[in-house]
């Protein structure tokens, strides 16, 4: 493949195809699997790789925000696509442009029904949030009878799922809490159901879930950070092959004497005489300063270099006495081999935050 010239980041579909097909082989046939494309599918692009999972046969979208969903609308996307914390200000783009809302509270399920009576909706399909320990979204057990009578009352909407999410299913120390929790979904479900009169997708699993808890696959798997490459253990993470690398180059090399200072607010002075290389991506390109004063590193030839001084707004500087480099050659951030994940672990982080932060600027390059 060919060398970087600029700062990029290369996103290999194959790679992406692979974790696809890996995770639907962990399920019996028929089990739909919904993709997460939020948050610009993990920091990539979300309408190539939607389009590209779309061809790939994928059931179902989620995203965060309505916004992202009418995004994949406009991109092509024709799948179904779950607003996983829609807000009420939005219904109406929501209902327009065919995104399916979760309904996670009182105050959501009556807003949404409002508008959808509104805008003459007949069994408009709505996803029923149900919290079974996370404590983050969604309705509690004890609310199963007073969402069935506000159901029964309306023929606007129509339950196209119900579903949870799971706390701590990568954690198999928390295996207890989540064979509760999948306990706990089992008794809403079995309660819901017949009150409702008919039979909605069920689904809680998340990547882990679907590795860890193959009997809580129910209808749909959800996948999110599983096809992007990354597990939450090295267990997990040799199925997987991260779809991403972040690339850049050598802008310059200093040599720097004894006693000189490096960066803002002189972060680093130098105890012997040393090779740096100043690279043209900083904080506003996703890399914190918190990967700063030696926590971070690049490779450069295979060598590890570590970030020394401060992160600036749109360079680093690393370490290369003992490298043999020169300006113009290419520099891994991170990629299949020097993970995304090796890094987030220096500033005691994951893998999530670190590629979800690379910004929109950075250029996208596909391979095919």
């Amino acid at each position: 493949m060919p060398k970087a010239q600029e700062t990029i980041l290369e996103i290999d579909l194959k790679a992406l195809k692979h974790n696809f097909e890996y995770l639907k082989s962990q399920t019996k046939p028929g089990t739909k699997l919904l993709a997460v494309v939020k948050a610009f599918a993990y920091g990539s692009d979300a309408n190539e790789i939607a389009n590209y999972l779309q061809e790939l046969g994928v059931d179902y979208f989620a995203v965060a925000y309505i916004h992202e969903g009418i995004a994949l609308r406009q991109a092509g996307i024709t799948k179904p696509i779950l607003v996983l914390h829609p807000q009420a200000v939005n219904f109406k783009l929501l209902i327009d442009h065919c995104l399916e809302p979760s309904i996670y509270s009182t105050k959501i399920l009556n807003e949404f029904i409002e508008i959808a009576t509104k805008e003459k909706q007949t069994h408009y399909p709505v996803h029923i949030k149900f919290n079974t320990g996370l404590n983050r979204l969604g309705f509690a057990e004890n609310n199963v009878d007073y969402l069935i009578s506000k159901l029964k009352e309306t023929t606007s909407i129509k339950v196209a799922s119900i579903f949870s999410h799971l706390a701590a299913s990568e954690d198999l120390t928390e295996k207890a809490f989540t064979l509760n929790q999948i306990q706990s979904f089992k008794n809403i479900s079995e309660d819901f159901i017949p009150m409702l009169g008919y039979k909605p997708i069920l689904h809680i699993c998340n990547t882990s879930g679907i590795l860890n808890y193959p009997e809580a696959h129910f209808d749909m798997i959800r996948t999110g950070i599983g096809l992007y490459g990354f597990g939450n253990s090295e267990k997990e993470n040799k199925h997987f092959k991260p779809i991403a690398t972040l690339k850049t180059i050598i802008s310059q090399i200093h040599t720097i004497e004894k006693g000189q200072s490096i960066g803002y607010n002189r972060a680093y002075k130098s105890d012997a005489q040393m090779k740096t290389a100043t690279l043209p991506i900083g904080h506003a390109d996703g890399i914190g300063r918190q990967y700063g004063k030696g926590k971070g590193f690049v490779t450069i030839h295979g060598q590890r270099a570590p970030i020394i001084g401060n992160v600036c707004m749109d360079m680093i500087m690393v370490n290369i006495t003992n490298i043999d480099c020169k300006e113009g050659d290419e520099v891994i951030v991170f990629g299949p081999d020097s993970t995304a994940e090796q890094l987030a672990e220096q500033v005691h982080t994951i893998s999530y935050e670190l590629i979800t932060a690379i910004s929109q600027r950075v250029k996208r390059v596909f391979l095919k």
